[in-house]
């Protein structure tokens, strides 16, 4: 078995500074920027995204730091003297992550600070967004809302400590106001965001990373008393937001973003891409293929998946004696059993493929479904085989995009005693997002896959996909709001 995969991370006070595994570096920095803080900031007051009102100064007990930023000082050759050094505070919605970034500043030992909110950056929206933006049927926490390009440009002037111009938005009509913002460079940066880590290109731009980690209930609380204080709306629209689009986008976005451009990691194990392989995820991905050739081919590609994942289960060595006389050392299986256990309905199609090359092998069954109301992953259904802590367990799911139906799976089996390092993940296709997230939440359960896609959209599809594994498998229709994780995470 490979060791568990090396997230680098320091926690202090829910927050998590991530840097290059091995370094001590960001550990470092946060015990000279922690402050010694003995009470609690009042919330922030505002419903556009940066205040022309606010004074651009920040005074604490012992000095005054002015957060608007100023050109940094030159050498005599005219050039700066230094780079600015830039933070990134990611988290979800009402985390604190602005009053994390007011205590970095607070015990900053430099005079000039910037401190730019995502918040600032959301795209301008057309009229049919505008429209669903108003009944709150418009997703803001998914990183297409954001406009990347101009949050990486005004990054790179600000670091060469040249002047840009913010825009300012207006949370309560969903539009960017007339009038921007102009900034000017210092020595320090503090970008925040929701989807601070979601970009690589804005990743690069970041010295430090810290990722505020606070209690879901904490958050809806804060967004609650947030929206319908400061930006005029009501409750019943803040909680249908909330449910819809704030919650599932940190479970499935925000927290996998944190991780998603460190290397995969270790304990997953990708089918070696053999022109044979290949040439059937071509087929199986190819939107004209038949129903009979997906089946298949998809039959042959969890055949190969399935003979691959039990190279990693434990063996001994052992003698036997051949026909001729002969000792023979050779190696067997030294667990107790094997279970299989698929997620429904799509991890059912790897049952025969398991059974084929596990003989008497334990079938178990897991269905998961979401809350529509709260947009929660709930068990449905379970039949697991007696003794199951005992056995070694592949747990099957023909897709995985999020992660989300997995990681409630592997806790169903965890809930039933079945060590962490005994669970075997095994999915024909999944994303880097979904990959992330199972390893950070579960860093020893073993993640086998034929490939592994880099990208989901808005709707949690796997980009370039597969499409709905479960509908052209079993010749159903799928329906239009469906994503990879459905067959498990159905309504």
């Amino acid at each position: 078995m490979s060791s568990p995969p090396t997230y680098g991370s320091v926690r202090i006070s829910g927050c998590r500074a991530l840097a290059p595994a091995g370094s001590n570096s960001s550990a470092e920095s946060l015990d000279r920027l922690y402050p010694a803080v003995g009470s609690s900031k009042p919330p922030r007051k505002r419903t556009t995204s940066q205040c022309k009102s606010e004074p651009p100064l920040l005074r604490t007990s012992k000095r005054t730091i002015y957060t608007a930023g100023r050109p940094p000082w030159y050498n005599e050759h005219g050039t700066q003297s230094k780079e600015a050094f830039v933070i990134g505070l990611g988290g979800g919605s009402a985390s604190g992550k602005t009053t994390v970034a007011t205590m970095i500043i607070e015990a900053l030992d430099v005079p000039w600070v910037v401190l730019l909110s995502m918040d600032s950056f959301y795209k301008v929206l057309t009229k049919q967004q505008q429209e669903q933006a108003a009944s709150n049927d418009f997703n803001f926490d998914h990183p297409d809302a954001f406009d990347f390009d101009l949050i990486i440009a005004t990054l790179k002037k600000l670091k060469q400590g040249k002047s840009v111009k913010i825009p300012i938005y207006d949370f309560t009509t969903h539009s960017r106001k007339k009038e921007w913002k102009t900034l000017y460079g210092a020595n320090v940066i503090i970008f925040e965001g929701i989807m601070a880590f979601a970009d690589k290109e804005l990743l690069k731009l970041l010295d430090l990373k810290i990722f505020v980690d606070t209690d879901s209930d904490i958050r809806l609380v804060r967004r609650l008393r947030r929206d319908i204080s400061e930006r005029g709306r009501d409750i019943e629209g803040v909680i249908k937001q909330y449910n819809k689009f704030v919650k599932p986008a940190f479970d499935q976005a925000a927290l996998a973003s944190a991780h998603q451009y460190h290397p995969l990691p270790q304990t997953l194990s990708v089918l070696k891409s053999t022109p044979q392989v290949r040439g059937m995820h071509t087929i199986i991905r190819n939107k004209e293929t038949s129903r009979d050739e997906f089946i298949f081919y998809s039959k042959r590609l969890m055949r190969l998946l399935i003979e691959h994942a039990l190279s990693f289960l434990p063996f001994q060595s052992c003698t036997v004696q051949t026909p001729q006389g002969q000792d023979y050392e050779g190696r067997t299986y030294s667990g107790k059993q094997i279970t299989g256990v698929s997620i429904l309905r799509a991890g059912e199609t790897m049952e025969p493929a398991l059974r084929a090359v596990c003989k008497d092998v334990r079938i178990g069954t897991i269905l998961i479904q979401t809350n529509c109301n709260t947009g929660e992953p709930e068990l449905h259904y379970l039949r697991l085989p007696k003794d199951i802590s005992e056995d070694h367990v592949i747990l099957m799911d023909c897709t995985v995009s999020t992660g989300a139906a997995a990681m409630m799976a592997v806790r169903v089996l965890l809930d039933h005693d079945v060590p962490e390092d005994k669970i075997f993940l095994l999915s024909l296709l999944m994303a880097e997002m979904g990959v992330h997230s199972v390893a950070y939440a579960f860093p020893r359960v073993k993640i086998i896959t034929t490939a592994v896609d880099k990208k989901v959209n808005d709707l949690f599809r796997i980009i370039p996909g597969i499409g709905n594994f479960g509908d052209r498998y079993f010749g159903t229709d799928a329906p239009p709001d469906w994503s990879d994780d459905e067959d498990a995470l159905s309504t």
